[in-house]
């Protein structure tokens, strides 16, 4: 008989490695992101193109590592469901810091020609593979080491991460963009870059001594012969399918943090520090919201809360975006928050225990990733780069992109709808219920047929963390 001696559950440090892994990934997409709209748009393409198209190329050079993310989502997903969720978590650490600090080193349009875009799209295209793995890795290893009750409180703390990354990046760059033009444009642009391996390292020192949650040691022992991706597109399409639409909201985020910073600065000529400074508050505020909303979502459910948020967020992009407009910096710096601080927290606090627990355990990851990865892709290409088409040559008009977020709104609310509320649901539970019959039967198949590896031959009990 095999006995598997099971780890101790350290939901304090997993919660910990999840929150600092997501902040690096955030850092590095904002950085990107804010990059895009303030910089790179000059640096990367020809100066003979008017701002509006070069602002466009360089939302879609954004746009790019988010496409790439559903590749990553079919190697890196299935990893993390057989050789563990820290072991994903340490690739994508270092993939993810280490394409940040090469676009930092990257020769300038000035300098190479054409062939500076064409790099900075290769290094965007590896790490966006790398992002495709890192949130729900981090998502299922809090999960799965939170006690009963605060599953969704532990893991809200993965994204708040979104929130203390772009908090960072906009701390950075708002001293960075008030930078006389000459410095800013030499060598002033790459620190926020470089800046990423100071994240990469703390990182690391933190997630080398978690161990795997002990849901998954359950599952490796037990050796049921099933290949994690065959097996999840033959009997939970559904459910990825359900998490494409609800992740389309995401899409508002990108819109916040990307497109409307090249709205208000490049169609509308306000002060870049400042429309900066906008979401940099409405981020420390989010800092506070997302675990007090990810409280609440253990006591009224993850459906009900990510659906307010859902409708909530959508809704208030509309007045934003047209706040803008109006140069009135009270009301920008109002319906910024009630968007991004108030709603867009509550979306991040609800959806990684509400798109976790549509999965059995031994598919958790490889379900979150494609699902995710796949919504994510959809809204980070569409929210930037079809805004600022709407919003036209002289990126003025508001109602277009206002449209945008309200079609994601739309279809990410009716599909959480069909969604089961899962929050009474304890891990072992939940198992069942995500299970069919047929897929039961499949399982009982593959355990029948491995050698040696019947589930009645196996004992586990508790173990003490080293």
């Amino acid at each position: 008989m095999t006995e598997t001696i099971l780890p101790k559950k350290t939901p304090v440090r997993a919660a910990v490695a999840a929150w600092i892994g997501t902040t690096l990934e955030y850092y590095d997409f904002a950085v990107y992101g804010t990059s895009s709209a303030l910089i790179l748009n000059v640096l990367f393409f020809s100066p003979e193109l008017p701002q509006g198209i070069s602002v466009l190329l360089a939302m879609i050079t954004f746009a790019v590592g988010y496409a790439v993310r559903p590749l990553g989502s079919l190697i890196l997903g299935p990893l993390g469901d057989r050789r563990g969720r820290k072991f994903v978590m340490m690739i994508t650490l270092f993939g993810i810091g280490g394409c940040t600090f090469l676009i930092g080193c990257l020769p300038t349009y000035a300098q190479i020609g054409p062939l500076a875009p064409i790099l900075l799209v290769l290094i965007r295209v590896i790490q966006g593979l790398c992002l495709s793995g890192e949130q729900p890795s981090a998502i299922t290893m809090s999960l799965e080491h939170a006690s009963e009750g605060r599953r969704g409180f532990l893991a809200s703390f993965t994204t708040l991460g979104s929130s203390s990354g772009t908090l960072l990046t906009l701390l950075v760059f708002i001293p960075i963009a008030a930078m006389p033009s000459e410095q800013l444009l030499t060598w002033g642009w790459r620190l926020p870059f470089w800046a990423s391996a100071v994240v990469v390292v703390a990182a690391y020192l933190i997630r080398r001594h978690i161990q795997e949650p002990p849901e998954f040691v359950k599952v490796q022992a037990a050796k049921v012969n099933v290949a994690p991706l065959r097996h999840l597109l033959r009997f939970h399409w559904r459910a990825v399918l359900r998490i494409v639409f609800c992740a389309l909201i995401a899409g508002t985020s990108y819109m916040m943090q990307t497109f409307s910073v090249a709205f208000g600065t490049a169609g509308y000529k306000l002060d870049k520090p400042t429309m900066l400074l906008t979401t940099t508050v409405s981020a420390v505020i989010a800092l506070g919201i997302t675990p007090l909303a990810g409280f609440l979502v253990d006591k009224i459910g993850r459906k009900t809360m990510f659906l307010i948020a859902t409708v909530g967020v959508g809704i208030t992009m509309v007045p934003y975006l047209w706040s803008i407009t109006t140069g009135n910096w009270t009301l920008i710096f109002l319906f910024g928050i009630i968007n991004y601080s108030l709603f867009y927290s509550m979306v991040n606090a609800s959806w990684p225990s509400f798109f976790a627990e549509m999965f059995p355990g031994r598919l958790r990851v490889s379900g979150l990733a494609l699902g995710t990865q796949i919504g994510f892709a959809i809204s980070g290409v569409i929210g930037p780069v079809l805004s600022t088409a709407l919003a036209g040559p002289d990126l003025k008009d508001w109602v277009g992109p206002s449209m945008v977020a309200l079609g994601f709104m739309v279809l990410a609310g009716i599909s959480a709808l069909t969604a089961k509320e899962t929050k009474k649901y304890t891990l072992k539970e939940l198992d069942e219920v995500q299970q069919s019959a047929r897929e039961t039967a499949a399982l009982t198949a593959a355990t029948a047929t491995s050698p040696g590896r019947a589930r009645r031959d196996l004992t586990v009990k508790p173990g003490v963390q080293k």
